[in-house]
């Protein structure tokens, strides 16, 4: 996967992980596009070591299920350092 590739899925997959997760989270596009990066980052090592699985096409529902999950991950993790607000 490219790198515009990878970025869109990270963008896409830390907007689903905010509106799934509640409560109300700070920042806009570019901290969920790091958020959503990263997520995907984290994502992909937990398949690796779970399932052998990785993030290594755009289009592929496992990709997308894995960088999901890595971002809510990453933003509740985020949220109890931060102490984010509740709705």
């Amino acid at each position: 996967m490219n790198f515009i590739a990878f970025l869109i899925l990270g963008l896409i997959a830390g907007s689903i992980a905010k509106a799934i997760l509640p409560g109300r989270q700070n920042g806009g596009w570019f901290s969920t596009l790091i958020l959503g990066v990263i997520g995907a980052v984290v994502g992909g090592w937990i398949g690796s070591l779970l399932f052998g699985a990785k993030v290594d096409a755009f289009w592929d529902l496992g990709s997308w299920v894995l960088a999901i999950v890595g971002s809510i991950v990453v933003l509740a993790i985020f949220g109890a350092i931060t102490g984010r607000k509740k709705a």
